[in-house]
């Protein structure tokens, strides 16, 4: 008897239903005239998403980028398409109207490129992103179509500085050099100073915002390849990362890997443990469980909790702490971190990833960083002993609230309310002085469908910091909040105020704690006062009745599910 061998799987799966056979012919046809060679018709079709625009310096060498992906691929007997997707930035539209667009836009993200993927017969894809809602859009896309894939994160950008002063400026520095012009403490000329030299070029936002979370929790889930999370926009080792991941999905379809075999709950458990090991923002919890929802894992805020009660803080990075992504770069980027955690039982390291290999087979010729550095710091002596993203409930949030507690603002506070109807209204009493020691300001009716869309609050809580109220004020909100805020914040609130939520019925003096230890959100009313303000409680009208945010609003489940548009459809 032969020996068996073990059958490969089928490289051109989708294509070859579009190409192949002469009832296909118009469909080829369409295709020379965008540099197709009658050979190529043969070989995987594999696609590029592209984020590039003009729009925000996050994402304006994409497309330098995706032409490298598409030399790779074609150099490793692929034929890549490069097709482009939308994308928006939260930096230049942070407290105005179009912010509401932000979080929306992942949505929209992520059906675009599901849409051209399906609709021409891609057989796999590499997408790259390199802002705050394209990257998890581009993940999001991976799970629902689940043909092989691997995300290119576009890379961080470099700081800015001013001749002469020796600070590291980025786009946080300039939000809060806004409060501190508006009390007094920065002129004309130093606020235009610190605006002109912050974004140097290219890249994402420099501190442990939400890009370079959001790139390193999907590195740590095994869908880009390793050390894609920690390079500069503007490298060599970028170009490199870009070619390589298109050899990278030819691999995957020889291997017969997918993104679902690769995005598991362990998987997700490595994300959710490097996002806390590093500081990373709050909407990484957003977008885990967006990502989660679409990869059909089940994934919930308590497993943040669960998570963060056994992995500390040891990343000294921006917004709470002191150093930029690019130093972390320079000393050897998150792998020799991923390192020490699998040594400590922290990472899961049988978890596959687009390399073909484990999470463990990818760590093990990584080098520790170079002594005597001192942004990664030791397990044995941590910057926090656990998680900074403390999951809240109480009275105030019975279905769950996202606090960002890094220790340095203490781990309670009890203030009295200051309610605001919106940001802006709150922005404007922060700017004037209006806001005094000891209040917390409730902004509300910015959630998923209130807002809609879920404003990110930079602005009031850089003013807050610019200032100097970051030790003695607290900001409370059904929005979410940008990676570079810090202070003490609480986001995501649950129920929102336009379904009736607790937060819609605080008013002016009414007592607020946080308790970080007790994990408790609370508003120091009776159950019957509260009660009675829930029975009088008109919703209001909505801002917005037709086009994209009227469809997001009517779509989105809540904050604490991800506030997504594609689970509440109830399909026969």
């Amino acid at each position: 008897m032969s020996k068996k061998t073990k059958q490969q799987p089928n490289q051109r799966p989708h294509s070859a239903i579009m190409l192949d056979g002469p009832d296909r012919a118009p469909s080829r046809a369409m295709l020379y005239p965008t540099g197709f060679k009658s050979s190529d018709f043969f070989k995987p079709i594999i696609g590029v998403a592209s984020t590039w625009s003009n729009v925000t310096p996050c994402n304006m060498h994409i497309d330098l980028l995706a032409q490298e992906t598409e030399r790779g691929t074609n150099k490793a007997g692929g034929k890549a398409i490069i097709f482009n997707t939308i994308t928006i930035s939260d930096g230049i539209s942070m407290g105005t109207e179009g912010m509401k667009y932000s979080l929306v836009s992942r949505e929209v993200i992520a059906d675009s490129i599901e849409t051209v993927v399906g609709c021409e017969c891609m057989d796999g894809f590499v997408a790259i992103g390199g802002c705050d809602k394209n990257m998890p859009a581009c993940v999001m896309a991976m799970a629902r179509m689940n043909r092989p894939s691997v995300f290119v994160y576009g890379g961080t950008i470099l700081p800015g500085c001013i001749t002469g002063d020796s600070r590291k400026l980025d786009i946080v520095s300039v939000f809060e050099a806004v409060g501190a012009h508006a009390n007094n403490k920065l002129n004309d000329k130093g606020l235009e100073q610190i605006e002109s030299c912050a974004i140097p070029g290219p890249g994402s936002c420099g501190g442990m915002y939400t890009a370079n979370t959001m790139a390193s929790a999907i590195e740590a889930m095994g869908m880009s390849l390793p050390g894609s999370s920690a390079q500069a926009a503007v490298s060599p080792a970028k170009k490199k990362d870009s070619r390589e991941a298109g050899a990278a999905v030819l691999n995957l379809l020889k291997l017969g890997i997918r993104p679902r075999d690769i995005m598991t709950k362990k998987a997700f458990e490595n994300a959710i443990t490097v996002v806390i090991a590093l500081g990373g923002s709050t909407n990484a919890v957003l977008h885990l469980l967006a990502m989660a929802s679409a990869a059909k894992v089940k994934l919930s805020i308590d497993d943040f909790t669960r998570i963060g009660k056994k992995v500390p803080v040891i990343a000294d990075l921006k917004p709470s702490g002191k150093y930029l992504m690019s130093e972390l770069v320079a000393i050897g980027g998150i792998q020799p971190m991923m390192k020490i955690l699998l040594r400590a039982g922290l990472l899961h390291g049988d978890c596959i990833t687009v390399t073909g290999k484990t999470i463990a087979q990818n760590l093990t010729s990584v080098k520790p960083y170079p002594k005597g550095q001192k942004i990664i710091q030791s397990l044995k002596k941590p910057i926090k002993k656990d998680s900074h993203l403390v999951v809240l409930y109480g009275n105030l949030a019975p279905e769950g609230a996202v606090a960002k507690i890094t220790g340095k603002e203490g781990l309670s506070f009890t203030g009295i309310a200051r309610p605001f109807d919106s940001e802006e209204k709150a922005m404007k009493a922060i700017l004037a002085g209006r806001i005094k020691r000891g209040d917390v300001i409730v902004i509300r009716y910015e959630g998923p469908k209130g807002g809609p869309g879920m404003r990110e609050m930079l602005g009031p809580t850089a003013a807050i910091m610019g200032a100097g109220l970051g030790n003695d004020v607290a900001l409370i909100t059904d929005g979410r909040f940008s990676g570079g805020t810090h202070g003490f914040v609480v986001g995501h609130i649950t129920p929102e105020a336009y379904n009736g939520g607790p937060l819609a019925m605080v008013q002016n003096g009414d007592k607020i704690t946080i308790d970080a230890k007790s994990r408790q959100l609370k508003l120091g009313i009776s159950k019957a006062e509260l009660k009675r303000r829930t029975q009088v409680w008109r919703k209001p009208k909505p801002n917005y009745t037709t086009g994209v945010l009227a469809k997001y609003a009517h779509l989105t489940t809540s904050a604490s599910q991800g506030a997504v548009t594609d689970a509440n459809l109830n399909l026969c």
